[in-house]
């Protein structure tokens, strides 16, 4: 099958629309399927490249700093797209978002009446921030974002989401075409239990005291993802056991320093930036425990990929994070936004280690039912029912 795929972001994105598209583009790669990948180029001009045995066509974009570090804005992809589409000739088309690659590849797509696929990874609340400038009420915003997706998405065959949860929400909206959940998937093989890993050398390498409990965030640091809750729930626990360790970039990662500053916390708070992906394996591993504070989550990869390596995870009880936390079984949730909640939540499982390595087994287990070649095996066989339905009508 020849599937052409296209996205705001990919490598080296630090997101989850990132994450999920690089792996599907090689997994299904892998499976012995040609892939084509459309996305920004990261300089003004258009370049082909092979990346892991995908075929990755960059457009030329420019670097919106301003709004976010990865935004890169395509204006003009319309005719890099239609020369793609009569090179490579996909047998279906899958787009990630509905931002101007994706609607031209969407349009391209329809006048050659190919079959259309995509996936949703968008919540207008992810946006709220970056637009309350706007003198308008927030439910009047999140109605006209949604309107806008919809515009691109009801132009679909068929539409996935991560999550029961996700494909709920999307329902909600009227969205007029058919919506499956399929797992974004985590790769189970890479992210794995190290039992014999030497723990304390690790902690040493990256300046983490061995000694202490480890609560650890990995993710953007972006207003929305909520960790300004971890520094004011350590800020009103009363204990010296444990650190908390952040680790990713974004747009809100200077305020968090500031924040760790003005609450003393800089023993009890260790920033380490953005790290390479090959350096996460052991961090997770020589982790206490996972958190994951954001009340916006489809999914969340990170937190999956933390399960695969058996930790506990103490997680917002709010959109799809229910779904992979199961109250006392893998970990705790606590109320969105309260910092008050989540501070306790911590306190308790700090005093509950004995239940840690039950907690993370049961993670690893849950883990594996999302494993990525089970998604990768679900969206080829949705690849092909969509074709067939078609070739019927």
């Amino acid at each position: 099958m020849k599937i052409l795929i296209a996205s705001a972001t990919y490598y080296p994105g630090n997101n989850g629309q990132a994450s999920f598209t690089i792996r599907l583009c090689e997994g299904l790669t892998n499976d012995g399927h040609q892939v084509c990948v459309l996305v920004p180029a990261d300089t003004l001009q258009s370049y082909s490249l092979n990346l892991n045995g995908v075929q990755v066509e960059r457009i030329g974009s420019f670097h919106a700093q301003w709004l976010h570090p990865e935004t890169h804005i395509t204006p003009f992809p319309f005719g890099v797209v239609n020369r793609v589409m009569d090179e490579f000739r996909p047998d279906i088309v899958h787009i990630q978002d509905h931002y101007p690659i994706c609607i031209s590849v969407t349009w391209a797509a329809r006048r050659r009446k190919l079959p259309l696929l995509g996936t949703n990874h968008f919540l207008p609340e992810n946006l709220q921030y970056k637009l309350r400038f706007l003198p308008l009420p927030t439910k009047t915003i999140h109605d006209l974002l949604w309107q806008s997706m919809l515009v691109t998405y009801n132009l679909l065959d068929h539409v996935t989401t991560p999550t029961a949860t996700a494909a709920e929400i999307l329902r909600a909206q009227k969205i007029r075409v058919p919506v499956t959940p399929i797992s974004c998937g985590v790769d189970t093989r890479r992210f794995y239990p190290i039992p014999d890993l030497d723990c304390a050398q690790v902690r040493r390498k990256y300046g983490i005291d061995p000694d202490r409990a480890i609560l650890l965030y990995i993710g953007r640091h972006d207003r929305e993802k909520r960790l300004d809750l971890l520094l004011n729930a350590a800020n009103q626990l009363d204990r010296d056991d444990y650190q908390m360790v952040f680790i990713g970039s974004g747009a809100f990662a200077g305020a968090l320093r500031r924040m760790a500053s003005h609450y003393h916390l800089e023993k009890k708070a260790i920033f380490l930036g953005f790290l390479p992906s090959e350096h996460l394996v052991p961090i997770l591993n020589c982790a206490d425990l996972f958190i994951m504070p954001s009340p916006e989550e489809l999914q969340s990869i990170a937190s999956l990929e933390a399960m695969a390596c058996a930790k506990p995870v103490l997680a917002a009880r709010a959109r799809a994070l229910p779904e992979l936390v199961h109250d006392g079984i893998n970990g705790a949730l606590f109320n969105p936004n309260d910092a008050g909640d989540l501070a306790y939540q911590i306190n308790h499982l700090l005093d509950r280690r004995q239940d840690w390595a039950k907690m993370g087994a049961a993670s690893r287990k849950i883990a594996e039912t999302h494993d990525i070649q089970n998604t990768v095996h679900k969206y080829v066989a949705l690849y092909q029912e969509v074709i067939q339905q078609k070739k019927a009508g």
